[in-house]
């Protein structure tokens, strides 16, 4: 107890001297005429104009386009054309399968269409106009046969009447009579039936063998022309999975194809960032190949439950392809173009004592005042001010750290390019200069003595 008051007396008795020393000094500054010297700073005014809210986030490049290029029909590999890193046009010539076997059935296939396509010919040319002409005598012959028999009946039938012919006869007439007739009817229905139905159908039915046989063929070129793998886009070989011999698998990839004229990269943006993003926003792509101008194709509609974001597509141009499929980018997305609000530099922003964002701002050139601000959105080195501010205030940009509110300071001018230039070759000057001392030094050092001089005496 005894030494925490000891210690008590000692920490008071130290701060009353260092409070009597202060007043001293602050006295004799008084009585002296000195006065604190004015802070030298920077000023800005605060200017109304637009400045664009960015949307900026990290996102991963894919090509524009890829295809895997597979197989359509089991075959040994007979030849790769490509290899990776080779350029291709969409339709190229890529790969080549075994196709020996497809070739000589294939030609099978067109000796049976022309088979059929003969008989289809024969048949409609030919066969049945003869049938038909067949038909037409048969016919005929019959006609001529029946009313010859009708004739022969009538007469006996005269004759029978007169009593010179028996019954008999008559009977027998009638009998040759009545088979000519039916003989008549049976060849005009066969002829009626080439005419109607089995002329029709026999065509028919000719017609069908030959497409039959030509879809065949059809088939089998088209099983031909397989063999022949032909890239189905331009872009680069990204890989390739096959060598001559191989027999792959159905449905496994033989050759990767990549198309990056335009990546896209996908991005995944907050949910209350994306709101204010729209299809057709201008937007850049800055990776470590290079910054490329570009546009929001994609927002999606749904949101990822993993990580409650919105997936974002910018689109770009990639001339010389300096921008790679798998590499991380950052994209930043205007999302907005602000206009008409009043916008300062950020190096204007301080940090306030309880948290918040304030600035200095000069009146008359010689007292800083603070004031409290509200800060909107921010585009590089120029910040959005919601409240505080109006358009022309003086706000410091340098020399505010640590400025206090109603302190003097005194503004000064921002060095131009060509003061800038100036001081650059001053410092050179200077160098020079100490540099030719030092050689000058250096001759006019005395030489060592015992050593000859340049005439050989020593």
């Amino acid at each position: 107890m005894r030494a925490r008051r000891r210690l008590f007396e000692i920490t008071c008795l130290l701060s009353a001297i260092a409070l009597l020393v202060g007043c001293g000094k602050a006295k004799e500054k008084e009585a002296s005429g000195e006065t604190e010297a004015p802070t030298p700073v920077l000023v800005e005014a605060a200017v109304r104009g637009a400045i664009d809210h960015m949307v900026i986030a990290d996102a991963v490049l894919y090509p524009i386009n890829q295809a895997n290029v597979t197989a359509k029909i089991s075959s040994p590999v007979k030849r790769v054309l490509v290899n990776r890193g080779d350029h291709v046009r969409a339709g190229q010539l890529i790969a080549e399968l075994e196709s020996a076997d497809l070739a000589a059935a294939l030609n099978e296939s067109k000796s049976q269409f022309d088979q059929s396509q003969a008989s289809y010919q024969s048949l409609t040319g030919a066969t049945v106009p003869e049938d038909k002409t067949k038909a037409q005598a048969d016919l005929q012959t019959a006609q001529q046969t029946f009313e010859a028999a009708k004739k022969l009946y009538d007469n006996r039938v005269a004759l029978q009447r007169e009593g010179a012919l028996a019954q008999k006869l008559v009977d027998d007439a009638k009998v040759a009579m009545v088979q000519a007739q039916s003989q008549v009817e049976t060849t005009q229905r066969h002829l009626e039936a080439l005419n109607q139905v089995s002329q029709r159908e026999a065509i028919r039915g000719a017609e069908a063998q030959m497409n039959a046989a030509k879809a065949h063929s059809d088939n089998l070129a088209a099983q031909l022309s397989y063999a022949q793998i032909r890239a189905p886009i331009g872009g680069i070989v990204a890989d390739r999975m096959v060598y001559p011999g191989e027999m792959p698998a159905p449905g496994s990839p033989l050759i990767a194809i990549v198309d990056i004229s335009q990546i896209v990269a996908r991005a995944n943006v907050p949910v209350k960032e994306a709101a204010s993003i729209h299809v057709g926003r201008p937007a850049r792509i800055t990776g470590p190949d290079g910054d490329l101008p570009g546009k929001v194709t994609v927002v999606s509609p749904a949101v990822d439950p993993n990580t409650t974001t919105v997936e974002v597509w910018v689109q770009a141009a990639n001339p010389g392809e300096k921008l790679k499929p798998g590499s991380t980018v950052r994209v930043a997305i205007i999302a907005e173009t602000i206009q008409n609000t009043i916008v300062v530099q950020t190096s204007a922003l301080l940090n306030a004592d309880d948290g918040g964002q304030k600035v200095m701002v000069v009146l008359n050139n010689s007292i800083a005042r603070e004031r409290r601000v509200s800060v909107g959105v921010r585009q590089g080195d120029r910040v959005q001010i919601l409240s505080g501010l109006q358009e022309g205030d003086q706000v410091v940009t340098s020399g505010g750290l640590g400025l206090d509110d109603k302190a003097k300071v005194a503004v000064q001018q921002p060095k131009s390019e060509e003061d800038e230039d100036e001081d650059a070759d001053k410092a050179d000057e200077s160098s020079d200069k100490g540099d030719k001392g030092d050689k000058g030094d250096k001759k006019d050092a005395p030489k060592p003595a015992g050593k000859p001089d340049g005439k050989g005496k020593p």
